[in-house]
Order: C-alpha cells, then structure tokens, then sequence
C-alpha cells in the first residue's frame, strides 16, 4: 500500500535501484529508452525525465546525449553504501569491470613508443618536456583564462604547453590526442568537443593508462582526472537570482548544436531550481538545438522573434558569447537592459579589465579551473603509480560564483 501512494518518478527510481543492488543490472548495462518507460511506467516523459535526472544525480546512471542512459562505472561504491543482503550485487570475488561495454577505438600499447611507459617524451625548446592542451575552440575570454591558469602552473616545472585546436569536430578531437601522442607528449589536458558520442580515444587513454586530465567536463559514469565547475549547481544558482528579483519566466540558452554533459548538468539545475520553487516547468523557454550567427543579426531566426515577442523577461545563457549576441538583439529591438530584459550570462565575456564589466554572470573561475588541472597532470607524472589506479583518480570540483553587475534587475512587473 505504501508503494502505491509513491510519486511515479519514486518508483522508477526505486525500480531501477533494486535491479542495480540486486545485480540484475550492473555498469555500463543500457537503461530502457525514455518511450519505453513512458510505455512500461504509463507515466509522461516529464515524469520519466524527472526520474532519471535524479538518478544521475545520485550517481546511479550516466547519460550519453543521442545514445541513453546506462548504469554508472562507479556503482559499486553505492552498492557498498547500502549494505545489501546477501545475493545483491556483484558475487563474491566476481572481478569488476575494466572497460566501458560497448565502445571501440583503436588502443596503443604502453610499450610501443607511446604513454609514458618506455617514451621519451618530446621535448620543446630549451629541453623541456610537452604536456599537450586539446581544446575545441578559442573564441571566447574562457578559454584565455583557463590557458592562463595552466601557463601559470606549469611555468617553474620542466614542461612546456603546446595547444591543439580542433575546431570542435570529434574526428580531429580523435587525431590531435594521437598525434600528440606519438610525438611523445609526457601527457595531455584536453577539453572535450560537442560531440552526441565519447571520443572513444580518450577511453583509450584511460584503458591504457596514459597520463591525462579533462578539463570542464566529464565523461558520466566514467572515472577519469577532472577539473570542472559544478553546472547543476549552477543552473540553480542561476535561476535563484532571477527568482530573487521577481523573474517568473526565466529563459535558459544554448547555441551548441549537440548536447553535452555541461548543457545537460546546467539545465537540471534550471529544472531543479524551479521545481523547488513549486513553479511548472515550461519546455519553451527551454532554448536549445540552434545555431547562431555571429557575423550579424538574423531577424528570420527563431532566437529573434522570441526576443521580440517578449516570451521571457530574463535570459540565462549558457556562455558569455551567446549573452552579447541577446544584448545586440535587444538593441536592435529597443528593449532596455536590464530595465526590460535581464541577462545572465555563464562565464564572464568581458576582458576582466577595469571599467569594462558589465555582464552579470556564473563564474566558474575557469583561471582556478585550469590551474588545478594542470596541477593534477604534474602529480600525476612525479608519480606514475596512481596514474590507472580507480583509487588514484582525482576530482576536482568548483562550486560557481554568482557575479552581479549591470546587465540583470528586478523583472519589470516588479518595479515599483
């Protein structure tokens, strides 16, 4: 009786709970689509949405946008916390798995000239070693800053930085981090491109041992050295501040084209954050799956008329480039910011000089960010012995900052 009085995401959840502990499903298993648990359940998709969101928040699951859900690597440390009876879980001495299920890639070996396992590592000018930078894109302050956190951590240590370029395309994601590799780089530091897939040589990497850090986002359910800014907490953070000043129709945007783990985290902290406010949550002010361009402005895209229309009165953005792009429209429209439209952006799109902040926006002290990955990378190549090890993976987290200047105010029905 008392599961029948159980909210419908809570049974999903728990369902789903029971055949992790019970060990019907263990890592790296495929979770049923969201259609065929809207089928299974009789449940809406928001209902189903809501109850796999939490499960990933809670670690039990990570998702691959384009491809699913799938119980996480790193389950067993939940299995272990719940103390289940015997005949739960993985059977006694079963070895856990030390790959990914499901995807391939072509792996190199320790001992063939490449990782640091009989290399010797390439050297730059001056004799120093190189650790190799993977990033998609440099077209913002972003990543300018998160390159200087980096510079300024390895600056007094043997190593050098050489910076890839890959225009986020996953296919020259895959050939910078080989051929990086097998000109001897001691190891690398890569920043993930959009992609709907993992770039299977970085699970490569992974599986073979070889020193790397990712940096601003992860891979779900995989344990890898990270460096990153935690995106639910700043969705939430995000959308408090607006509520605070009286917004109730907050818009949240994106412009990249595939859905990466970083938009998924900052969206379910939106949806999070209006949940626990009792406020429904309304998928059109959900703005995703367009592209911008940043040569001019287009009155025909769908991004114009819905500023124009004044569907929302406040805009949270998902980067600092996209915030000044709304700001032009606005100008363009005549609306007034903030006095007629707030917006807020993540990551400060100013040069950080004086006299020139003027967006408000969720800090995610990306300076601080690279520093600690780089910081991560140097330990790990003064110690090699933790460099496979699931025990010698480090994480390290940074809580956002919520940055209030000239470009957010009080909603307009909320002026006196």
């Amino acid at each position: 009786m008392q599961n029948e009085r159980m909210p419908l995401y809570l049974k999903i959840q728990q369902h789903y709970k029971e055949l992790i502990l019970k060990g019907q499903l263990k890592a790296n298993d495929k979770i049923p689509s969201e259609k065929e648990l809207m089928e299974e359940f009789q449940v809406s998709r928001i209902t189903v949405a809501n109850a796999l969101m939490q499960l990933a928040k809670e670690g039990w699951i990570y998702r691959i946008p384009g491809r699913g859900s799938f119980v996480s690597e790193t389950v067993g440390e939940l299995i272990a916390d719940h103390q289940p009876a015997p005949g739960y879980g993985r059977e006694e001495g079963e070895a856990a798995p030390t790959k990914a299920a499901g995807f391939g890639g072509s792996y190199f070996s320790p001992n063939d000239g490449l990782g640091n396992n009989g290399l010797s590592a390439w050297s730059a000018a001056g004799g120093r070693r190189v650790i190799g930078l993977v990033m998609p894109h440099l077209v913002d302050y972003f990543g300018i800053r998160l390159i200087q956190g980096i510079t300024e951590a390895i600056e007094a240590t043997p190593y050098s930085l050489q910076i890839v370029l890959t225009y986020n395309s996953i296919e020259r994601e895959k050939e910078a981090v080989n051929d990086l590799i097998r000109k001897g780089a001691a190891g690398l530091i890569i920043f993930p491109c959009d992609a709907e897939t993992y770039n299977e040589e970085i699970l490569s990497l992974k599986l073979n041992g070889f020193p790397f850090v990712l940096v601003d986002r992860y891979l779900p359910g995989v344990a890898t050295n990270v460096a990153r800014s935690d995106g639910l907490v700043g969705g939430q953070l995000a959308v408090d501040y607006l509520w605070g000043l009286g917004h109730r129709d907050i818009a949240i945007c994106s412009d990249s084209p595939l859905p990466t783990i970083t938009v998924e985290d900052r969206i379910n902290g939106y949806m999070e954050a209006l949940k626990q406010k009792g406020a429904m949550i309304n998928p059109a002010l959900i703005l995703t799956d367009f592209n911008v361009d940043y040569g001019g402005i287009d009155k025909k895209h769908p991004l114009y008329r819905f500023i124009k229309n004044r569907i929302a009165t406040a805009y949270i953005t998902l980067n600092g480039r996209l915030g000044m792009y709304i700001h032009s429209i606005c100008s363009e429209l005549g609306l007034e910011v903030p006095g007629e439209v707030s917006i807020l952006t993540f990551d400060d799109p100013s040069p950080g000089l004086y006299g020139t902040e003027h967006y408000s926006h969720i800090s995610q002290s990306e300076q601080e960010m690279g520093r600690e990955a780089a910081r991560i990378l140097l330990n790990i190549l003064e110690d090699g012995s933790k460099k496979g090890t699931d025990s010698g993976y480090t994480k390290i987290i940074l809580q956002p900052k919520l940055i209030e200047r000239r470009t957010t105010g009080p909603a307009p029905q909320a002026r006196s």
